[in-house]
């Protein structure tokens, strides 16, 4: 069966468009401040180094994700009749993960937005400038969004994919556990005063942007094993 591009990217793309809304409303409602400052003090943030954020949850998160992107290049090119069948599947799905890490790292080189512990507000020197404001600095280091922690989970969301794409509930089960692990990261940073929330949901929407549209150029017009 050769699916349609329209088949392909139908329930992707809707996901990717949720996410977009989600985070577009966040911004018009204007709630990073308020929520770090519940979070922290002209002192600083009290979790900034607390250890099961900053070793555990931080250092080993990243270390579990590089873990697993050696384990998925290996199944990519695993050798077998049946890795044989799928390899452009699978390269899609390798292309989804390194093309989202690569966009995030690529916004974020060019980013002059600052980490709220940067800020006067809490103990730094900068000025808080929204992300929107391309080419303004904020007087402080910059290149903090979006959220390179969270998306050491949200590049996986490819995973989800073939199985989104055939109805399958695998599909569903991936996407479940990418965004619940991306949620968890991001949380983790902004506890530490590393990232607002925005950055977060921003990261989101860029690694399934990139996923959506590696997964629709790669697979168009390739044969995928119906529905199960």
């Amino acid at each position: 069966m050769r699916p349609t591009l329209a088949e392909l990217l139908k329930r992707p793309l809707a996901l990717w468009l949720a996410s977009l809304g989600l985070a577009i409303a966040w911004d018009l409602g204007a709630q990073d401040m308020p929520v770090m400052h519940l979070l922290g003090t002209v002192r600083g943030f009290a979790l900034r180094d607390e250890p099961l954020l900053s070793l555990g949850l931080h250092d080993g998160f990243r270390q579990l994700a590089l873990a697993l992107l050696a384990a998925l290049v290996l199944w990519t090119f695993w050798p077998g009749p049946s890795a044989r069948a799928q390899r452009r599947e699978r390269l899609a799905v390798l292309g989804a993960v390194l093309v989202s890490i690569l966009a995030v790292n690529l916004i974020k080189i060019n980013s002059l937005t600052s980490c709220p512990w940067d800020l006067a507000d809490f103990g730094g020197r900068a000025h808080h400038v929204s992300h929107w404001s391309w080419g303004i600095a904020d007087g402080g280091r910059g290149h903090c969004f979006p959220g390179g922690h969270a998306s050491s989970a949200f590049a996986f969301v490819g995973l989800a994919l073939p199985g989104l794409t055939r109805g399958q509930r695998s599909g569903w089960w991936w996407l479940a556990a990418v965004l619940l692990m991306g949620v968890v990261a991001g949380a983790v940073q902004t506890l530490r005063g590393a990232h607002y929330p925005s950055h977060t949901l921003w990261t989101l929407v860029v690694c399934l942007g990139s996923a959506v549209l590696v997964w629709g150029v790669v697979m168009r017009g390739a044969r995928m094993p119906a529905r199960a």
